[in-house]
């Protein structure tokens, strides 16, 4: 018996950035599918990286919204630098960012804090967090 083959993992990593980027955009797989001429199901099956987007439907994703298609690539896994291109290779990884917009929480605690004109409030946000997580070292 042949078991179903798994999704590749750098496809996976375009599908949730897909998912971060409409969801940061507070758009719906719905919307985004209309915009693009396909069912909120195949967004579905992208996001999760269950089906594999093609170069002229990512181009396309990219155009709806608002983002390079190198967006899509950031922090990829797997993808080594070339030879002599390491640019900003001692940079940590961003990631955690992207796991952290992913969640609803860490979606809406953002759109919420760039609510927050005055600086003074921003730091004392950042305090809090930081005294709740029992980070008093940053």
């Amino acid at each position: 018996m042949a078991s179903k083959k798994s999704p590749n993992p750098i496809d996976i990593h375009v599908g949730s950035r897909v998912r971060l980027r409409r969801m940061m955009l507070g758009m719906s797989q719905e919307k985004l599918g209309e915009h693009l001429g396909i069912t909120f199901q195949q967004i579905q099956k992208y996001e999760k990286g269950t089906n594999r987007i093609g170069a002229s439907r990512l181009q396309a994703i990219a155009r709806v919204l608002s983002v390079p298609v190198a967006f899509f690539f950031e922090d990829a896994p797997g993808l080594a630098p070339v030879a002599g291109d390491q640019g900003f290779e001692d940079q940590a990884s961003t990631s955690y960012v992207v796991d952290f917009l992913s969640s609803s929480e860490g979606l809406a605690l953002n759109k919420a804090f760039i609510r927050i004109k005055d600086p003074k409030q921003r730091r004392k946000v950042v305090e809090l967090v930081k005294a709740m997580a029992g980070d008093e070292d940053e």
